[in-house]
């Protein structure tokens, strides 16, 4: 097994992440797990691998459930993050059965197809006057204009949230997400600190509004779930709001705006794309394939695994690289190219097993609902300007992407 200094794979190289892929590539013929020693991780990049180890129990995303810091020999956070971690580690991403259990057959109410469905009209209403927005000032952001706005008023909405403190949202999202980078440094932290802080007193009070006068939101919703008996902390319910806001626009807003890059970058497939709305859904599913959002999940060993004669001891972190199990020749036909029409596409951009994403029915919904708006209304929609791309790994998008109507 090589180590990290002849590697391609290099997380903070401006040239990775302006295309990872061909450094995936390199990984996956190095073997199935590769130990990377800057993050101190396992690196997986095949699909097969990757697929079976977001199921494997063996893994978790906490191990608290089980073991002390000292018991699985890791250092407990610096006491200063500790507003950020009270957060992250009460949401259900972080944690595992049977709390995890409890938390996500809760919110999954709020997620049944039939409530899905009764939000569509909704979000197409409102991607189409965004993208009526976007079109009368002959192009913007697509970004700031449509891709963001759209999502984070569908959870604001779903959760309750008023309107006018609707602003706040996406600025502490993107704080909060800024921890989840590899290595982040400490300024990094110190922001997200500030923003859990804020967020969660924000969500303490709109609880003990709705306390007061329930509504027909996914907060009083879980109040009333608590009040009849399903045990949920505040503290789990404040960590469940911001971990759906989180993932609930973050996937999406990138997911846009990668696709739309791409599209730009295959003026074929955009043409064909545009001659054929019908094309939408399995665009949809290819582009979250070819430049996926999500290029990294971590989950620690529990227990001791063996990954192709490699024994990864318990304490050890594993990295799914979601990004490279996507671009698997042994899964994928041709991986580097993109096909909108592609039918068989079991991408994991919205994971597997139990942390497989609550959401995805809905960031479908709002994807489709939004790419049909430009298609329809803005068919001339042309790159303006060439886009920068973020410097994050784990969480891959664009820092805006300027766009004109001809």
């Amino acid at each position: 097994m090589s180590g990290p200094h002849d590697l391609a794979f290099d997380p903070w190289d401006p040239a990775f992440l302006a295309d990872p892929y061909p450094a995936y590539a390199e990984l996956r013929a190095r073997g199935r797990v590769v130990r990377y020693e800057p993050t101190d991780q396992w690196l997986v990049p095949h699909h097969a691998d990757v697929s079976a180890l977001l199921r494997d129990r063996r893994l978790g995303r906490t191990y608290q459930h089980r073991f002390s810091h000292e018991e699985f020999g890791r250092q407990a956070p610096p006491p200063e993050h500790e507003p950020f971690h009270t957060l992250n580690d009460h949401g259900m991403l972080d944690l595992e059965p049977p709390d995890h259990t409890r938390i996500r057959r809760l919110v999954s109410k709020a997620f049944t197809p039939r409530t899905v469905e009764r939000l569509q009209p909704y979000v197409e209403d409102l991607a189409n006057e965004l993208v009526a927005g976007l079109v009368r000032e002959g192009g913007g952001d697509l970004l700031a204009d449509v891709a963001e706005p759209l999502p984070v008023a569908v959870i604001a909405e779903m959760l309750g949230i008023p309107e006018a403190d609707r602003g706040q949202l996406r600025p502490w999202s993107a704080a909060i997400c800024g921890m989840y980078e590899l290595n982040p440094p400490e300024e990094t932290a110190a922001e997200a600190v500030r923003a859990s802080v804020e967020f969660s007193e924000y969500l303490r009070g709109l609880i003990a509004a709705r306390r007061a006068e329930p509504g027909e939101d996914l907060i009083s919703g879980l109040i009333a779930a608590h009040d009849e008996g399903d045990r949920l902390t505040e503290q789990e319910m404040i960590s469940t709001a911001v971990l759906l806001l989180n993932a609930g626009h973050e996937a999406t807003v990138n997911a846009t705006v990668n696709g739309w890059w791409a599209l730009f970058g295959n003026p074929g497939q955009l043409a064909a794309l545009r001659a054929d709305h019908s094309l939408v859904p399995t665009a949809i599913e290819e582009l979250m394939r070819y430049d996926t959002p999500l290029q990294l999940f971590e989950r620690w060993v529990l227990d001791d695994i063996e990954i192709d004669g490699t024994t990864i001891p318990r304490g050890a972190e594993i990295a799914m690289l979601f990004g490279s199990a996507n671009h698997d020749p042994a899964v994928f036909a041709d991986p580097g190219r993109l096909d909108l029409t592609r039918r068989d596409n079991p991408h994991i951009s919205f994971s597997a097993g139990i942390h497989y994403c609550i959401g995805a029915p809905l960031a479908r919904i709002e994807l489709a609902a939004s790419m049909t708006a430009l298609l329809r209304q803005a068919p001339t929609l042309a790159l303006a300007a060439e886009p920068s791309r973020k410097p994050n790994f784990v969480i891959r998008g664009l820092e805006g992407l300027s766009v004109g109507v001809r």
